[in-house]
């Protein structure tokens, strides 16, 4: 099969959307498709494989290239779409780059399938100035190009409780109602998207990583923790407020001096974190290549995921467990990723839940080298599910 795969996100960066949509092209190429990923960049793609699509020369929301305008961006599309005779459209995010390849689909008859990786409604709430102005405009801006007419989202729920919260749930039922079929990592937000009113397909199906980084991961070993050794902490992702890491610099103040954090990424949230983490055992590294943040993984004792109520299946917990891990994560809803015995839930999402299970593991360093073999004994499980997704692809084909 001929496939698009079309995200938001600038793929070169380090984040999640990002690591999926490489892992599923080169996964879909080993397997003898042909995957072609359409993405803003910052400026022409060197890699045949991907092709820039059109920017704003003003507008960097999280300082990210951001994909404008609708009209070139559907133009661009589907040009490529009917040169390249593309049979299937996969679309990875909410925002124009994925609007304009499904407004282009739409145009040439073509079934699309929509990946629903995280929740919009807490990203722009965290991200975008002035979220109950901004919003309406994004909704406004999503709405001319799929229709939301005659959704209603009820606030009953903790999520849905603020009117700029169910502005943006309403953008997510329009785009997975315009879609012939939803893929969700995650059976916890897949759950929310069906309680929501989702009445296309759902398939619940993790991501994964491709087999050229589990090969360059090779032999993981398990974690040991030496009494006269600190314990390394890891934390890997976008520097944005959805994410908290400012949560775990806070914790980082209380470790002690027998722990050590390094930061890997960057982001809006950056310069307010570096003041911060004044005094801390902390070092952000910014953004770093991706094989230097998986040897900092192999390296490390523990990797600390401090979201909450908002990430559907981080891919660096996915990286977490081909690297023998062991992950610290502040969200219940994330034990589903991690393997049984594999990490730890802190005691409360905050920096004082965050103090408390690390200095609870500095004294006991046996639940680290545990956690660190049960994280390997589940490494095939983060392999790529290339097929199952190939059967989604055939069942938005046949007539």
């Amino acid at each position: 099969m001929r496939i698009a795969l079309v995200t938001d996100y600038y793929l070169p960066t380090l984040g999640g959307v990002q690591t999926a949509v490489r892992a599923l092209a080169e996964s879909l190429r080993d397997a003898g498709h042909e995957a072609v990923v359409f993405c803003p960049l910052a400026g022409p793609s060197t890699d045949p494989g991907v092709v820039a699509l059109p920017v704003s020369g003003v507008f960097r929301p999280d300082g990210y290239p951001f994909a404008w305008s609708p009209g070139r961006l559907r133009a661009v599309l589907r040009r490529e779409f009917a040169q390249r005779r593309i049979d299937v459209v996969h679309t990875h995010s909410e925002m124009f780059a994925a609007l304009g390849g499904l407004r282009a689909a739409h145009d040439l008859g073509i079934p699309v399938v929509h990946t629903m990786h995280g929740r919009i409604d807490v990203y722009t709430r965290n991200v975008l100035p002035v979220p109950a102005v901004t919003t309406v405009l994004l909704a406004w801006l999503h709405g001319r190009q799929v229709s939301a007419a005659g959704i209603r989202v009820a606030a009953d729920t903790p999520y849905t409780a603020t009117r700029t919260g169910r502005r943006m749930w309403r953008v997510m039922l329009a785009q997975s109602r315009a879609s012939a079929h939803v893929v969700v990592p995650s059976a916890h937000f897949a759950a929310k998207l069906v309680d929501r009113g989702v009445r296309t397909p759902v398939t619940v199906l993790t991501n994964g990583i491709e087999s050229s980084v589990l090969e360059a991961i090779d032999a993981a070993e398990v974690r040991t923790l030496r009494p006269d050794e600190p314990l390394r902490i890891v934390w890997v992702g976008r520097l944005s407020p959805e994410k908290r890491p400012d949560v775990l610099v806070r914790a980082a103040q209380s470790f002690g001096d027998r722990v050590q954090v390094d930061v890997y990424g960057d982001g809006v949230a950056r310069s307010a974190l570096a003041r911060a983490a004044r005094g801390a055992p902390v070092t952000l590294h910014g953004s770093a290549p991706h094989q230097d943040v998986l040897a900092a993984m192999r390296s490390a004792h523990l990797l600390v995921s401090s979201s909450f109520d908002f990430d559907n299946q981080p891919m660096v917990m996915l990286e977490a467990i081909a690297t023998g891990l062991p992950v610290l994560h502040c969200d219940p809803d994330l034990a589903e990723v991690v393997p049984p015995a594999g990490g730890f839930l802190a005691p409360t999402p905050d920096a004082s839940g965050l103090v408390a299970e690390v200095r609870r593991l500095r004294a006991t360093p046996g639940a680290i080298t545990r956690a660190s073999e049960a994280m390997l004994a589940a490494r095939d499980r983060v392999e790529q599910p290339t097929e199952q997704l190939v059967e989604v692809y055939r069942s938005v084909l046949t007539p």
